[in-house]
């Protein structure tokens, strides 16, 4: 199905009294465009996001605006008339959207890629190569995060080689890329979590995707830094190799408790730490007993891999 998505503009004093308007007409799924309302998310969800771009407030600021969707048919065009003639002095912008913009479009920039020595990346809609000559790694992000493209993701696969691992714990495994990537490379067993309720169903796709037996990918979701969560999904084992590809302020009060999470000789790795929080990051580690034995920048953002410092 096509849609006409709907914008309707106005100043930000009169976006109130726009919405009671709009919903008086029917009209449902309204979205909100505008600085405060962006700010104001941010400010109540701190740990689902430690860095925003300026360039997203440059394209809305001083703008307000309120947006839904009809149906591309005569009948969502004759609904869009009556609301024109019903809001005379409103300003109404069209632009046709199709089903597959929405959720295909950004496939096209997706391509095979290698990822240090070992790894190909290849996505699940393209052929894979003839005689790759490295290991292949099938994924299918969805609505999760993982492709192996953002620099974050990159290093923790590039870090993930200089390692061998039994047992993997992923937390914040959004598209399960790296617990994935783990199993393929020699690990017999990965646990996952992330905070996202559609990642696990990810995860579970991903895997099969690559012919992983279900039985070694253990998924859980939750939040790790609330109640028993972090406890449950660990469960009384230790892990040659722990991940957190998340943000800075997750991993921040999660680095007292890696210690406990870690094998004799194992390896944290964390990344999503974006540029100016990482000396925060490392002196959390150290402060809880950890040493960095790696650090590294790519764009914007670094890693660290982290031992336990032996007593």
């Amino acid at each position: 199905m096509d849609w006409l998505e709907i914008t309707v503009s106005t100043a930000p004093e009169g976006l109130d009294g726009l919405m009671g308007r709009l919903e008086d007409l029917g009209i449902t799924g309204l979205v909100v465009n505008d600085e405060a309302s962006i700010r104001e998310f941010l400010d109540d969800n701190p740990a689902s996001w430690d860095y925003v771009d300026d360039e997203v407030f440059d394209r809305i600021r001083g703008r307000t605006s309120l947006q839904f969707y009809l149906e591309d048919s005569g009948e969502g065009l004759s609904l869009l008339e009556e609301y024109k003639s019903r809001l005379p002095g409103e300003s109404f912008s069209v632009r046709r959207v199709r089903d597959e913009d929405w959720l295909n479009n950004w496939k096209q920039y997706f391509k095979p890629l290698e990822i240090g020595n070992r790894l190909l990346i290849v996505p699940e809609w393209e052929p894979i190569p003839e005689n790759p000559g490295r290991t292949v790694l099938r994924i299918e992000p969805k609505l999760a995060f993982g492709t192996g493209a953002h620099a974050s993701t990159r290093m923790c696969l590039e870090e993930l080689e200089n390692h061998s691992a039994e047992n993997v714990l992923d937390l914040g495994c959004g598209s399960g890329i790296l617990a994935v990537a783990a199993l393929l490379l020699g690990a017999a067993r990965a646990v996952c979590c992330d905070i996202a309720p559609d990642a696990a169903a990810v995860c579970r796709d991903n895997a099969a995707l690559n012919g992983l037996d279900p039985a070694l990918l253990d998924i859980h979701t939750g939040n790790v830094l609330e109640g028993n969560t972090l406890e449950d999904v660990a469960g009384n084992r230790r892990y040659d190799i722990v991940f957190a590809n998340i943000i800075a302020d997750v991993i921040i009060p999660l680095a007292p408790l890696v210690g406990g999470l870690l094998a004799e000789g194992g390896v944290f790795i964390c990344s999503g730490i974006i540029d100016g929080r990482q000396d925060e990051v490392r002196a959390a580690l150290e402060t809880s007993g950890l040493a960095i034995t790696r650090a590294r920048q790519s764009e914007n953002w670094h890693m660290l891999a982290a031992r336990a410092v032996a007593v």
